[in-house]
């Protein structure tokens, strides 16, 4: 926690246990400008906790921080998942701004869509980077300072990290490799930091407005899964006791196939 801070629980639940807020927390999220990031950081910052906002473009991301209702601190700095020099600085540049790392969320990602025969190789290797590899990258790199805080890592995963999709299939390996570091570092670091893949379906995002236009469908985001869904999710298991990890949980359109 920050100096000072404390662990302050509230709100019992039906279940018995109490369940905690987050003050005192700094949470690092990446992908935080549109969709499912935004929503996490927004219900973070709702729940008490800290942010810090990480993009290739901070400019939008200092337009869009002090929006966020709630929230001791919101710090943004530029940190592109394809560049390692960004990624190296950010432990040191928080260290220096007087913060350290309770939560790691990975939110960013893309999809091009194309399929294992003809797709670019371009295409699979820029998902790979930002998909996977910058992922790897900022877990190793914010990997000391949420150990030494007993924090945790949440990883939004896609329902193509379960099941792969034709007419994606870079997408997909990079989503089944997301599962798969979810996974072994789980098993590394157990009992000090709890680590959480969340595998959404169909979500009512702009990168999903534009593969239904992409692919000639009709798009009722009314019927998807909505991103402040996602982040209530995510914001409960931040939440939960000590006594407790979660190690996977999958979502699905109540309306809609899981695409």
């Amino acid at each position: 926690m920050m100096p000072g801070a404390t662990y302050q629980q509230t709100n019992m639940q039906a279940g018995g246990y109490i369940e905690a807020d987050l003050r005192g927390r700094l949470a690092v999220v990446t992908g935080a400008s549109s969709g499912i990031g935004r929503a996490i950081a927004e219900e973070l910052a709702a729940r008490g906790a800290s942010l810090c906002l990480v993009g290739r473009r901070p400019e939008k991301l200092n337009v869009i921080a002090p929006r966020m209702d709630g929230g001791a601190r919101k710090l943004v700095y530029k940190v592109d998942l394809e560049v390692d020099a960004g990624i190296e600085r950010l432990p040191g540049d928080l260290l220096r701004d007087g913060a350290e790392v309770d939560i790691l969320v990975h939110s960013a990602g893309i999809i091009l869509l194309g399929s294992t025969g003809n797709a670019p190789i371009a295409d699979f290797d820029r998902q790979m980077n930002i998909n996977l590899r910058g992922p790897y990258r900022l877990t190793q790199a914010l990997l000391p300072q949420l150990k030494s805080r007993r924090g945790q890592i949440v990883f939004i995963n896609s329902s193509a990290g379960a099941r792969a999709v034709p007419g994606s299939g870079a997408y997909s390996v990079s989503k089944h490799g997301l599962r798969g570091l979810a996974d072994s570092l789980r098993g590394e670091i157990n009992g000090i930091v709890r680590v959480t893949s969340v595998f959404t379906g169909t979500t009512a995002t702009p990168m999903q407005q534009s593969l239904h236009a992409a692919k000639g469908r009709a798009y009722a985001p009314e019927n998807l899964i909505q991103p402040a869904d996602v982040a209530s999710v995510v914001s409960h298991v931040l939440s939960l006791p000590q006594t407790v990890e979660v190690t996977e949980i999958h979502m699905r359109p109540a309306m809609s196939p899981c695409l």
